[in-house]
């Protein structure tokens, strides 16, 4: 079965939960199916979902009988202890030949092609491809298409398709995210169950108030279901070559009818376009039956408040509800020592580095200690981005100290034209490298000159995936916020590269295009902004009480925080034992006093075998802090 518009092959996707659900959507007008397996993919929250190794060898040989295609979602990240498995599963695929599998983590990718498989690759939307030298690195690397980040317009995918070869697919109808891919990481830390592992518990559909004042809870963070029906053509004449509805845990008896529905009005397009017009009725059965309130999200424009469904009346399943960020205990530290033997430890001497947001609290940390300086691209407001003079300052007063330049986490074209300006300048300015946080800064930066870092954004979970980016010229790597204690561990032992580890602060647990304050007070792209982030502090309060802070950057990206600091100060010794390289106070939040004293109170440990003498620390930090101190993803094994 295929469809053409002009020379271009057009492919309606669709989602399988289960076999019985395959077995009815294969019979609808999708011309390709995606599913996982029982492991190793992104939907991983009930055991009756998925295929077994027996239904997916069915599925594909029926697929094919009927002349569509089968693609396999092999998009988790994978820890260390799973990649024995995870290979025999490459090799059972490899045998059954599905038509590609769908992939996020570069250390799969890696493992696939060492196997020498036979798989075409598509990077997942978890790879949040969003820019020009992503799909240039990718293509290098062999993938053949990308499940573009969900925040991409259809105008920048018109033009990419023109300019590279490569494969695009973009999500036309289901539920969406309010962060971008993959850095969403709130649920791994607070319930042990990552976003990037398949379980995601979304915080992010929880009630918040916008202040205490606030009589009612909203939901200021559920983003409504995307629908492009009614765009079918400007979608066809984007380039895209894949449409894909979202919704593998959506029941045949829903889907089908909302496939049929999609491929009737694709066909009556490309069969006649000028000819064409939207079916009323059809339209009319598809909102009807619509599971949220729906949008056509980022695919136009940068769609604000219209794209939140802010009273929440259709949300359609509760995964959690608001809980406390757990505070230190003495059990579980005492446990994490336990599982330190002797034969792990490592003779290595562990530096301190301090990110931060302006040059005065560059200052105070330079001053109680810190070796390595990491300079934020992306700077909370209200402090303003480092100009030129502000770096050969900070180079200056940081005397033999390394500093480092943290690029933004994600750069669309007028970020890589901002930061090209600047990169060429930055040996000269004495900066010693970047903190990159995505493969199209790899690309741009590898002939910089510049020693480049793997930034926690890259969700490194592996020691095959460290190995992928030391393959690609990083010389370190920031170990992903998300890992729990045994898979942190076996990175350390098992990684070919440095491992950077965040041991203090509060590292951006939801990172957003959304603007929260814009959202607010009914703001759009396209109107004045009045600077509401700025204003006031920006925080939504959950239902029970905990505030959850939020600061805009200078690109007017949200980064949403945790409740409690991460601290690591009572393990500290055990991490530094394990082989950890370089240790990061992620101090962007703090006022430059708060966090000269916390970098002081870092710098100066001495023992803290006796779990008493750390808690008396932890209770000190808390203090200079004003915040609660939690050990996040290292409370769980």
């Amino acid at each position: 079965m295929s469809r053409y518009f002009g020379e271009r092959e057009i492919e309606l996707l669709a989602p399988v939960g289960t076999f019985n659900d395959f077995q009815e959507i294969i019979k609808s007008s999708a011309d390709a199916v995606y599913f996982g397996g029982k492991k190793f993919n992104m939907r991983m929250h009930r055991s009756n979902y998925n295929l077994t190794y027996e239904e997916i060898e069915s599925a594909v040989s029926t697929a094919h009988s009927l002349g569509k295609k089968v693609y396999i979602t092999f998009n988790n990240m994978m820890s260390d202890e799973e990649i024995e498995e995870a290979e025999d599963y490459l090799l059972f695929l490899d045998r059954v030949k599905p038509d590609a599998l769908i992939v996020q983590d570069f250390g799969a990718l890696k493992r696939i092609r060492e196997l020498g498989l036979n798989l075409p690759l598509h990077l997942s939307v978890m790879a949040n491809v969003h820019n020009r030298q992503m799909i240039d690195k990718a293509l290098e690397l062999g993938v053949t298409r990308v499940v573009v980040s969900r925040e991409m317009p259809l105008e920048t995918i018109r033009q990419l398709s023109r300019e590279t070869a490569m494969e695009f697919e973009y999500f036309i109808h289901g539920d969406m995210c309010v962060t971008h891919g993959a850095q969403c990481l709130y649920s791994g830390i607070l319930f042990g169950k990552s976003s990037n592992r398949g379980l995601c518990m979304k915080p992010c559909r929880w009630p918040f108030k916008y202040d205490n004042e606030q009589e009612e809870f909203l939901y200021p963070l559920a983003v409504k279901d995307i629908s492009l029906y009614r765009h079918l053509p400007e979608l066809i004449q984007s380039g895209v070559c894949s449409f894909k509805i979202e919704g593998r845990i959506r029941d045949s008896s829903y889907l089908v009818g909302l496939i049929n529905l999609y491929g009737q009005a694709i066909d009556r397009y490309i069969s006649d376009p000028t000819g064409y017009y939207i079916d009323d009725e059809q339209s009319s059965t598809l909102y009807e039956n619509r599971v949220r309130n729906l949008s056509t999200a980022y695919a136009f424009k940068k769609p604000g408040s219209i794209n939140i469904d802010i009273e929440g009346k259709r949300e359609p399943k509760v995964f959690s509800r608001a809980v406390e960020e757990f505070e230190i205990n003495k059990e579980r530290v005492e446990k994490i020592k336990s599982r330190v033997l002797p034969e792990d430890k490592k003779d290595q001497k562990t530096q301190l580095a301090v990110k931060v947001n302006s040059l005065d609290a560059l200052k105070k940390a330079v001053d109680n200690g810190a070796d390595i300086l990491y300079l934020a691209g992306e700077v909370f407001k209200k402090d303003r981005p480092f100009t030129k003079k502000d770096i050969r300052e900070a180079v200056a007063y940081s005397g033999d100290r390394k500093v480092y330049y943290v690029l933004p986490r994600m750069m669309y074209p007028r970020q890589f034209e901002e930061f090209d300006f600047l990169v060429k300048d930055l040996k000269a300015l004495g900066i010693s490298g970047l903190l990159i946080s995505n493969l199209g800064q790899i690309k741009e930066y590898e002939n910089s000159g510049l020693e480049l870092i793997g930034d926690f954004g890259l969700n490194c979970y592996n020691s095959t995936s460290a190995e992928f980016y030391s393959e690609q010229g990083l010389s370190r790597i920031t170990a992903s916020i998300e890992a729990p204690f045994k898979v942190l561990k076996s990175l350390l032992k098992n990684s070919p590269v440095d491992i950077e580890v965040i041991v203090q602060g509060a590292p951006t647990v939801m990172y957003m295009e959304h603007c929260i304050a814009a959202s607010k007070h009914g703001v759009t792209s396209h109107d004045w902004c009045e600077d509401y982030c700025i204003k006031r502090d920006m925080h939504l309060i959950d239902e029970i009480g905990s505030s959850h802070p939020i600061y805009a950057d200078q690109y007017c990206k949200n980064h949403l925080l945790p409740v409690k600091d991460l601290c690591c100060l009572p393990v500290y010794n055990v991490l530094s034992s394990l082989g950890v390289k370089v240790a990061r106070i992620e101090g962007q939040h703090y006022s430059p006093e708060v966090l000269g004293k916390v970098v002081s109170l870092y710098r100066n440990l001495c023992d803290l075998s006796g779990t008493e003498k750390a808690f008396k620390l932890v209770s000190k930090l808390k203090n200079i802090t004003g915040r609660g101190q939690s050990l996040h993803a290292l409370n769980y094994d």
